[in-house]
């Protein structure tokens, strides 16, 4: 059995504006196998040979089921769910960091994630080696990234540090740095999942301050949050993901408020 798999990443076209798809998931299906009994030896798997037992069995498991989504350009979108509903792996899949078992996903822009603390990171290169790394791999040549080095580094504020191996920084530290470096390499899409959780409150309000100023501007936010008060801060829509399904798909304060009186009706 064959099935339809793609992940297309495409440039805007100039006469593409605010209205314009940024993203689109078409019947995304995401499966993940575990495998059941394992051998751990030469010996163990020479008697189940013998003996005609399975080495190991392949099992699937769904974590997103006929995921359909689109996002337009200016959009700003927030994934709510419980934890295991699917929601990081829809993000991952966005960012192309999972490929789809079925279906297409098509982004249109730039596209930056700060997906998970220190993910990219090399421990052992320093913060401002990481980011000419992370900025190389986002297209910016060498011109680009010598210019906006000192707004990232003064955006993240993390002293000296930065010139420090990224194995030494707390969780903090790195999320103030893949923060900075996503939102100061002129991304037309971004992508966050539960980075603002991470921080003291006034590096909190200034991501929120930038992510406002992105979004006004055109920018495209796809969020992952358990926080109720940043999504409705940032997003104006919200999809209700539940076991790997879509459960509601509308304005952020009525999934939200339906999201919470389904939370309260199974206490």
């Amino acid at each position: 059995m064959s099935f339809s798999t793609a992940i297309k990443r495409s440039s805007p076209k100039l006469s593409d504006g605010l209205g314009a798809a940024a993203v689109v998931c078409r019947g995304v299906t995401k499966r993940f196998y575990h495998y059941e009994h394992r051998t751990t030896s030469l010996r163990e798997a020479f008697v189940r040979t013998i003996l005609r037992r399975p080495i190991h069995v392949r099992t699937a498991e769904f974590t997103l089921r006929d995921f359909n989504l689109q996002v337009k350009r200016g959009e700003a979108v927030a994934l709510i769910g419980s934890n295991g509903s699917g929601k990081s792996t829809a993000l991952r899949l966005i960012a192309g960091i999972y490929a789809p078992s079925i279906g297409t996903i098509e982004t249109f822009g730039r596209l930056a994630a700060v997906i998970e603390l220190g993910v990219g990171f090399h421990p052992e290169l320093t913060g401002v080696e990481n980011v000419s790394l992370y900025a190389s791999v986002m297209g910016l040549t060498r011109h680009e990234i010598a210019a906006g080095l000192p707004e990232i580094v003064r955006f993240a504020d993390i002293g000296e540090f930065v010139h420090e191996p990224v194995k030494y920084y707390s969780s903090g530290m790195q999320a103030r740095l893949a923060f900075a470096v996503a939102v100061c390499v002129n991304p037309e899409i971004l992508l966050l999942d539960e980075v603002l959780a991470v921080g003291d409150h006034a590096f909190r309000e200034r991501c929120y301050d930038r992510l406002t100023a992105f979004r006004d501007d055109g920018g495209t936010l796809v969020v992952v949050s358990h926080d109720a008060s940043s999504v409705r801060r940032l997003c104006t829509r919200a999809l209700w993901l539940e076991k790997g399904r879509v459960r509601m798909d509308a304005g952020i304060d009525e999934v939200l408020s339906a999201y919470d009186a389904a939370a309260d009706a199974h206490q």
